[in-house]
C-alpha cells in the first residue's frame, strides 16, 4: 500500500512538473502565471533591466547595462523576460515628437533614422485633433516597425509658466486642450497595436530639482487644472501607460501616492493599464515597498539590485504579497498586448518619405501668425530676400533631452526659401553660412558637445549697420529669424531667453529702420518651443510669423506659409504675457541665472523654488488670470491670424438630459481657402464657487472653407465639465442657473453667444485626497 501511495505521488509530482514546465503565458492564464512565479521572477518583472548602451552613450553617465539593453538599440529601456513561462520582454522609447532609437548600428552600415514630427506646443496650436490623431499615427507605425512596444509620450505637463524648460514638448496652459489632443495623439499611436505613456503625473511643473522638488498645490487647482488633462485622455483614450513623475506633490513622492496612483487614477477615473516611473535610480529616500503599494508597476530604467531590494521588502513584510501580486498581474496584462509578445515581424522600414509629408503639412496647421500689416504676408512681388539670423541657415527642428529624435536631415529656412523659387542675397548668405561653419568647427574643437541629447545652438552673429544698409538697398525684403532652446534638465531664464538680448534687439531695429526707410518690409520668424516677450517690440515689424519647433521639414513648412501654399490657422494655446513677471507663477518659479540649481532637500533649512514649489497661484493660470483681472496681454489665448477672415453666426444652444448641445455656423468671408478654430468658453452663473470669468469647455476646427463657404460646427459639454471642484465638500459640483456660452476666436474675441439653463444642481462626489502639507502663501 505504501508502495502504491509512493508511486502515485511521484507521478503527481512528475504531472506537476511537466504542467509547470508547459505553462506558458497566454491572455487567458494570467492567474496561472502569477501563481506559477517565484518571488524572485515577480520582483524582477517589477522593475526594467537596465539602460541600454546605445541610451548611456547618448545621455551620458553610468548604469546598469540591462539585459535586453540592446534589442532595440538606442530605445529607453526594457522589460524582463521569463522563458520558463514564455513571458517576453518589452522594449519602451522616446518620445513626444517622434520616435528616439540609435541612427547608427555597430554591426551594419544601414541606417535606422525616424522622422522628427513638430513639438507637442505645434501640434497643440493647430487646435485639430484630426491631424494630431493622423501624425500620432505616423510615428506609432514607426514605434511598431522599429519593434518598439511602447512609446513614452505624450507629454501632458501644464504650461504653469513660460519659463518651464519643457514647454515646447507640453500642450497648453488649459486643461480641455491638454487633455484633447493628448486623447487624440494617443489614439493615433495606438491604432497601430503599440502602446503610449502619458508622462508627467503629475504636477512636474518646472525641470530644476525636478527628482527632489516638492510641489505643494491646492486640491481644487490640483483637479480642475493639472490633472484635469489626464483625466480626459484617460477617459477618452485608454493609454497603455501612465508615467509617474520624478517630484513629490504635496508632501510625497508621486511614485509612492496611492491616491494619486490608485485612489483616482483607477478608481475614479478607471485606468486601466500600468504605471510605470520616470527614469529614477535608486535613492536612499524612495522606497520600492511603497511604490508598489501605491500602484506603480514598474519601475525603470530599473536593475538588478532594485529587483533585489522588493524582494528583502517583502520578505521584512514590507509591502504585501497581494499587493506585489496585483502589479505583476497588471504587467502580465500589459506583455500580451504587446507586438513582441505576439510575434510581429517588425521590418526595420518604415515609410520615412511618407511621414515627411505628414510632418511638412501638420507643422503649417499649428503656426500662428501674430502679425501681418497691410497683408504683408503671403508674399506677393518678392523675388530677392535678406535672411537675417542665424537661426535661418541653423534651423531648429525639436526641444532637446528625450523630446530629441535622430532624424535623417533637417530643412533649414534658407534651403526651405530656396526650394520654393525666392532667392536669398547670395552677398549676406555667404556671411552666415561662413559663420555658422565657424561657430560648429570652433564647438568641435573645444569639445562642445549637445547638452541632454540636443545639438548647441550657435550664438547670434552681429551684424554691423552699413551692412543691413547696403542688403535694404539689394533685397525687396527683409526676413529675420529668431531662436530658442530649451528642454529636458534645467528651466528658462527671463533676460536673454523670455526676452531677446540686447544684440537681437539692435539688430531688429536697425533691419527695420533701414529696410523702411527703402519703402521695404520686414518679417520676423520665431523658431522656438515656448513664449517669448514680444510687446516691446512687435510693432517694428510688418509680420510676425510663430513657427515653433516644426520638425525636420520645418524650413519648407515656414515656406509654405510664407508663399501662401498653406493659409496659418494655428493659435496659442498659451498666453504672450507683456512681462514674464505678469504671470502670478514667476514669483513661485525657478528663474534659470537666479535660481539654485541644487538641492538642499530635507535640509535645515531648504530653499524656496527648489526643494519646495508654492503653487500660490491658485486657480490664476494663464488666461484664467489675465482675462478674469483684466490684465493686458500681448497676444491673448486662443490668438491666431489668417489669410482670410471668418464669420459667425446662427450659435444655437439645446438641453440635454445631462448638459447640452451647440452648435456654430462658420462662414468664410475672405478671399482665399482657410481653416477656422471655434473655441467655446462658458461663463458660470454668480453664486457658489468662485470661477474665473470664463473658462474653455470645448473646440472644434472646420475643414479648409473655400470662399464664401460654410460649416456649422457642433459641441457637446456634459454637467461635469462644466463643474468645478469643491475642496470643503470633496465633490465636483454644477451649479444649477444660467451658463452664458461664447464662441470665440480668442479668449478676448467673442463672436457670438447663447444660454444654457442648468435645470439642477449636480454634485459628484470624490475621495478627500492629497491635501497640501505646507501653507500656500
Amino acid at each position: 500500500m505504501k508502495k502504491l501511495f509512493l508511486v502515485a505521488s511521484l507521478c503527481a509530482l512528475g504531472m506537476q512538473q511537466v504542467s509547470a514546465q508547459s505553462l506558458k503565458l497566454n491572455e487567458n492564464n494570467i492567474d496561472e502565471i502569477v501563481k506559477a512565479m517565484t518571488l524572485e521572477e515577480k520582483s524582477k518583472l517589477l522593475v526594467g533591466c537596465g539602460r541600454s548602451v546605445a541610451f548611456l552613450a547618448a545621455f551620458g553617465g553610468n548604469g546598469m547595462i540591462g539585459q535586453h539593453s540592446d534589442i532595440v538599440s538606442g530605445a529607453a529601456g526594457s522589460t524582463w523576460s521569463l522563458d520558463r513561462l514564455g513571458i517576453t520582454p518589452t522594449v519602451v522609447a522616446d518620445g513626444p515628437a517622434g520616435l528616439r532609437i540609435a541612427p547608427t548600428r555597430k554591426e551594419t552600415d544601414r541606417t535606422y533614422y525616424c522622422t522628427g514630427f513638430p513639438v507637442g506646443i505645434s501640434l497643440a496650436s493647430s487646435w485639430n485633433t484630426e491631424l494630431v490623431k493622423e501624425v500620432g499615427a505616423a510615428i506609432g507605425n514607426e514605434v511598431l516597425e522599429y519593434g518598439v512596444d511602447v512609446l513614452l509620450a505624450p507629454g501632458m505637463n501644464l504650461h504653469r509658466s513660460p519659463l518651464c524648460g519643457r514647454n515646447f514638448e507640453y500642450y497648453s496652459e488649459d486643461p480641455v486642450v491638454t487633455g484633447k489632443i493628448a486623447a487624440a495623439y494617443v489614439n493615433g499611436v495606438q491604432s497601430n497595436g503599440v502602446g503610449t505613456s502619458i508622462k508627467h503625473y503629475a504636477a512636474n511643473s518646472q525641470e530644476t530639482n525636478r527628482k527632489g522638488v516638492n510641489d505643494v498645490v491646492a486640491q481644487r487647482p490640483l483637479r480642475e487644472l493639472y490633472l484635469k488633462g489626464f483625466e480626459i485622455a484617460v477617459r477618452e483614450a485608454q493609454p497603455w501607460t501612465v508615467m509617474s513623475s520624478y517630484n513629490l506633490l504635496n508632501g510625497e513622492y508621486t511614485q509612492e501616492s496611492y491616491d494619486l496612483l490608485t485612489t483616482i487614477l483607477r478608481k475614479e477615473w478607471g485606468f486601466n493599464g500600468i504605471v510605470m516611473s520616470d527614469w529614477t535610480d535608486k535613492a536612499p529616500t524612495r522606497s520600492p515597498a511603497r511604490e508598489v503599494h501605491a500602484g506603480q508597476d514598474l519601475k525603470m530604467p530599473g536593475s538588478q539590485e532594485l529587483s533585489d531590494d522588493l524582494v528583502a521588502d517583502v520578505k521584512a513584510g514590507k509591502v504585501s504579497m497581494a499587493d506585489v501580486d496585483l502589479c505583476v498581474k497588471r504587467m502580465l496584462e500589459y506583455i500580451v498586448r504587446t507586438p513582441r509578445f505576439k510575434g510581429y515581424k517588425f521590418s526595420e522600414n518604415p515609410d520615412l518619405k511618407a511621414h515627411a509629408a505628414v510632418t511638412r503639412q501638420s507643422a503649417t496647421e499649428g503656426m500662428v501668425l501674430l502679425e501681418n500689416k497691410a497683408e504683408t504676408l503671403p508674399l506677393k512681388n518678392v523675388e530677392n530676400l535678406a535672411v537675417f539670423g542665424i537661426t535661418s541657415y541653423d534651423f531648429i527642428a525639436g526641444g532637446t533631452g528625450s523630446g530629441n529624435v535622430n532624424k535623417a536631415y533637417t530643412v533649414s529656412l534658407i534651403e526651405g526659401l530656396n526650394n520654393a523659387g525666392l532667392k536669398p542675397t547670395q552677398s549676406l548668405s555667404d556671411v552666415y553660412t561662413a559663420y555658422k561653419t565657424y561657430q560648429e568647427n570652433l564647438n568641435a574643437a573645444v569639445g562642445t558637445r549637445s547638452s541632454m541629447l540636443g545639438k548647441p545652438v550657435l550664438p547670434e552673429m552681429p551684424i554691423a549697420r552699413n551692412v543691413i544698409d547696403v542688403q535694404a538697398k539689394e533685397a525687396d525684403m527683409a526676413l529675420l529669424t529668431i531662436g530658442r532652446q530649451a528642454g529636458e534638465g534645467r528651466d528658462r531664464g527671463i533676460d536673454n531667453d523670455f526676452n531677446l538680448s540686447a544684440l537681437e534687439r539692435q539688430m531688429l531695429s536697425d533691419i527695420c529702420d533701414a529696410f523702411h526707410m527703402q519703402g521695404k518690409k520686414v518679417v520676423v520668424v520665431l523658431n522656438m518651443g515656448n513664449a517669448i516677450e514680444t510687446a516691446s517690440w512687435k510693432d517694428m515689424p510688418d509680420a510676425i510669423l510663430m513657427a515653433w519647433q516644426p520638425g525636420q521639414e520645418g524650413g519648407n513648412s515656414v515656406a509654405d506659409v510664407l508663399t501662401g501654399k498653406a493659409n496659418p490657422s494655428g493659435k496659442l494655446t498659451m498666453t504672450f504675457p507683456i512681462n514674464c513677471t505678469d504671470e502670478p507663477s514667476t514669483f513661485n518659479f525657478p528663474v534659470a541665472g537666479t535660481t539654485p540649481q541644487t538641492s538642499a532637500f530635507r535640509a535645515p533649512t531648504p530653499v524656496k523654488n527648489v526643494d519646495y514649489t508654492l503653487h500660490a497661484e491658485g486657480m490664476d493660470v494663464g488666461y484664467r488670470y489675465f482675462n478674469t483681472n483684466g490684465v493686458k496681454v500681448s497676444y491673448p489665448f486662443g490668438y491666431g491670424l489668417s489669410y482670410t477672415t471668418f464669420g459667425y453666426s446662427k450659435p444655437t444652444v439645446k438641453a440635454g438630459k445631462d448638459g447640452f448641445v451647440a452648435t456654430i455656423t462658420v462662414t468664410n468671408t475672405g478671399k482665399v481657402a482657410g481653416k477656422e478654430v471655434v473655441q467655446l468658453y462658458v461663463s458660470a452663473p454668480a453664486g457658489g464657487l468662485e470661477k474665473p470669468a470664463q473658462e474653455l469647455k470645448a473646440f472644434a476646427k472646420t475643414r479648409e472653407l473655400q470662399p464664401g463657404e460654410s460649416q456649422t460646427l457642433t459641441f457637446t459639454v456634459d454637467a461635469y465639465t462644466l463643474a468645478s471642484f469643491n475642496e470643503s465638500t470633496s465633490a465636483w459640483e454644477t451649479a444649477a442657473g444660467k451658463y452664458t456660452l461664447k464662441f470665440a476666436a480668442n479668449v478676448e474675441d467673442v463672436r457670438a453667444t447663447a444660454v444654457y439653463t442648468q435645470a439642477k444642481a449636480v454634485s459628484t462626489p470624490a475621495a478627500n485626497v492629497l491635501a497640501p502639507n505646507m501653507e500656500l502663501k
